[in-house]
């Protein structure tokens, strides 16, 4: 039996291309985001992208990229093993390793740019005072921030800053004075009331929400029931939980005016058009990304296609065609 050898990188992405359709130019796939107007409403998650992935993939098609969060000075990850596999999907605890404000600007700000569409700067902080001056620190850079408040809160130990209204407001009302650009707020699944933590990031200034991060999880080795990762506790992602954000961005769509982002568990442009039948108007992609580099264009391509298919000028229009069914 003659063995098939497994496909490099450069093969996989001469096959992505060949089997590539016609895309569809009388599409209208184009999303706004506060005063950023994206062609379409495909993009990574923050922490699953990298500008040597445009290498790979042409991603000059996806609608923005969001980098991986910046703090406001340089600091590492969580020790090893930072990254496990679950039967639907894996669960990380890189912990945030950041190159700061400064290291961002001067080695990885320029590679973003060079890729050709919108830059979403991820901003961090673990109390609510530290976003804005990091903010100031990036010098406008960046065609928005998102602001993830998913970071535990040492102003009050044992909750996050996005669980807690007030804290979300701080967050937002200083950022709102640092820039003129689009915030997004990040939202953490475990917040008390999405509905409530929605709705203050909206009253505080946000231009629009990203719904959700990953769900904190144990995962145990197999045989020792040890902790699987050096920091035991990371964040669950992939498509196991994208019951419980379809969930969330039912709640806080309904609880907004806003635009909405979905994050979580999306793999195929189906999955993305069940968030947008609950509400969402763009999503990213996040723990795809690491198996299949192509999924955000594929999802692109295959939207463009059925909207085509469908005789629809855009996603919003294929949303209200199967309403009225």
């Amino acid at each position: 039996m003659t063995s098939v050898p497994p496909q490099s990188p450069t093969d996989a992405r001469e096959a992505f291309f060949a089997a590539r359709r016609a895309i569809p130019s009388s599409v209208d796939l184009s999303v706004r985001i506060g005063a950023l107007t994206l062609a379409n409403p495909v993009m990574p998650a923050s922490g699953c992208f990298g500008p040597a992935l445009g290498r790979l993939i042409p991603a000059g098609e996806l609608g923005a990229v969001v980098t991986k969060t910046v703090f406001g000075s340089p600091r590492g990850g969580n020790p090893a093993h930072r990254l496990t596999e679950i039967r639907a999907g894996m669960v990380n605890s890189v912990g945030i390793p950041s190159r700061g404000a400064s290291g961002y600007l001067a080695e990885l700000h320029p590679r973003y740019l060079a890729l050709g569409v919108p830059v979403i700067i991820s901003v961090g902080g673990h109390r609510p005072g530290e976003y804005a001056p990091v903010i100031t620190d990036l010098r406008g850079a960046g065609d928005a921030y998102e602001l993830n408040v998913s970071c535990p809160n040492l102003d009050r130990l044992g909750t996050d800053i996005g669980s807690d209204p007030d804290a979300i407001s701080a967050v937002v009302r200083a950022a709102r004075e640092s820039t003129d650009k689009p915030l997004i707020v990040k939202l953490p699944v475990l917040a008390s009331s999405i509905a409530e933590c929605a709705l203050a990031a909206q009253e505080a200034g946000a231009d629009a929400l990203c719904v959700a991060n990953s769900i904190p999880a144990l995962p145990l080795q197999p045989y020792t029931r040890s902790p699987a990762l050096g920091n035991v506790i990371g964040g669950l992602s992939g498509p196991s939980i994208r019951p419980i954000v379809l969930r969330l961005v039912w709640l806080a769509s309904r609880a907004v005016q806003i635009p909405v982002i979905a994050c979580g568990g999306i793999e195929t442009a189906d999955d993305a058009l069940d968030y947008f039948s609950v509400g969402a108007r763009a999503v990213q992609v996040g723990t795809a990304n690491f198996g299949r580099p192509f999924a955000m264009v594929e999802i692109v391509r295959a939207l463009q296609e059925r909207c085509a298919d469908d005789e629809v000028a855009g996603i919003r229009d294929l949303i209200d065609l199967w309403r009225a069914q």
